[in-house]
């Protein structure tokens, strides 16, 4: 068997056999495979697909290509939580803490932005002193110890993904459906969550751009975790506009805060609690009202919020700094406000606010870039909302960077005569079987 063979033979359009994608994920991750051959593979599968056997054996397989966190001799359900990516998506810094408290453990790895904005591994480490780089065996036993963790993954965990990751981003191969299910199921089966929920957005901010496209990907995406024996579940969302109300590091952790305090409510915390209900529901079989009167309770208690910040103190920050989050997580010192020119029915791209938050440098463009986290977009108004001329709509904090930042960030703002009616937030909910 060779490289060549099976990279001609998904040239030919035939489907190829678990030997032969096994042998081809082994050889990406043991360097053997060129990066020629890798992106010839991925061109491949770009223009032909893949059945979903096909599909399903290229992430077991490549979650086999490294070392996984085993399940830990625990009782209770492990949960895990992925979203595809969007602007102003600070959901798992609220998921996680209100779950935890509703005593369903929360292991998630998380990854680094690369691109308009910061991932949430840069923004839980706005948090002074916070590590998110944890041994298997730390990331395991604070599951266990206090049902909230979030860490990135380690250098082991999936090498072939990393690999063909890489070649993907340059090879213009990233927008294959096969290929982008299994760069997230692999990295969600090499750690050990018994349920799975994934949040595949859609539209101006997000990956994929129509809900039919993301409805493909959160299908595929659940049958591939529930043929791997997990219970897995996927909810296809709105990315027209930003998610919260805060574009930036430190501004969407302070946002996060003011949710769990049960201070902010908009589509952030509406998101954020509907995927905390929809895992408790599918890992408890409770009825979806029962999960939104606990979900309910855990913010109103202050359950949710203590949680956060006994996680940011496991994990090596202060957790005093959960309760001060306005002042110990400061926004830039320069400021520039946006106006509305006109009155109207507003219109918002989460994409041009998310280039704005990076000119500023609230972004990577390369990845390990250092990231501004104290650059920042503060809406002072949502999509959909009818504004007055000389109304306030965003707020721009910078250091010393702000670039085309201000002419990006205004782009972003349209103005229109008629009542503009807004997708709902979520599309569709699919759950596995």
């Amino acid at each position: 068997m060779r490289v060549y063979d099976i990279i001609e033979a998904k040239k030919r359009r035939r489907e190829l056999t678990d030997a032969e994608i096994g042998f081809f994920v082994k050889k990406v991750a043991d360097g053997s495979a060129t990066e020629g051959q890798i992106a010839a593979f991925c061109m491949a599968v770009l223009l032909n697909g893949m059945t979903k056997r096909e599909a399903v054996s290229l992430t077991l397989a490549m979650a086999d290509s490294g070392k996984k966190t085993p399940r830990p001799p625990a009782d209770g359900i492990f949960a895990d939580k992925h979203s595809t990516g969007g602007v102003s998506d600070s959901t798992t810094l609220v998921l996680v803490p209100v779950l935890a408290s509703l005593g369903v453990k929360c292991a998630k790895y998380s990854g680094r932005g690369l691109g308009h904005t910061g991932g949430t591994l840069d923004k839980l480490e706005s948090f002074r002193g916070l590590t998110t780089a944890l041994s298997p065996q730390e990331f395991a036993g604070q599951a266990v110890k206090i049902g909230a963790v979030i860490a990135g993954q380690t250098e082991e965990t999936v090498p072939a993904d990393k690999r063909m990751y890489a070649v993907r981003d340059l090879t213009a191969t990233v927008d294959s459906i096969p290929l982008i299910a299994s760069s997230v199921m692999s990295k969600k089966l090499a750690s050990f969550s018994d349920v799975i929920l994934l949040d595949v957005k859609y539209g101006d901010g997000a990956f994929m751009r129509t809900a039919s496209e993301a409805e493909k990907l959160a299908s595929l995406m659940v049958g591939i975790g529930s043929a791997a024996g997990r219970k897995t579940c996927a909810a296809v969302t709105r990315m027209d506009s930003p998610l919260g109300d805060a574009i930036g590091c430190n501004a969407e952790v302070r946002e996060a805060v003011g949710v769990l305090q049960g201070k902010i409510s908009n589509d952030l915390s509406a998101l954020s609690f509907y995927h905390c209900e929809k895992i408790l529901e599918q890992a408890e079989g409770i009825a979806e009202e029962e999960a939104k009167r606990r979900v309910k309770e855990a913010v109103a208690s202050g359950r949710a919020l203590d949680k956060l910040a006994e996680m940011v103190g496991a994990q090596g920050g202060d957790p005093r700094d959960v309760y001060e989050a306005e002042k110990t997580l400061p926004l830039a010192k320069n400021e520039r406000r946006i106006e509305a020119k006109k009155d109207g029915y507003l219109k918002i791209s989460a994409l041009a606010l998310g280039r704005a938050c990076l000119e500023m440098g609230g972004g990577r463009e390369k990845a390990g870039a250092q990231i501004d986290h104290e650059a920042a977009i503060l809406l002072g108004k949502r999509a959909g909302e009818f504004v007055r001329r000389g109304e306030t709509l965003a707020t721009l904090y910078y250091n010393d960077k702000e670039g085309d930042a201000y002419a990006l960030a205004e782009s972003a703002f349209s103005l229109s005569d008629k009542r503009i009616r807004l997708r709902p937030l979520v599309h569709s909910f699919t759950a596995g079987r």
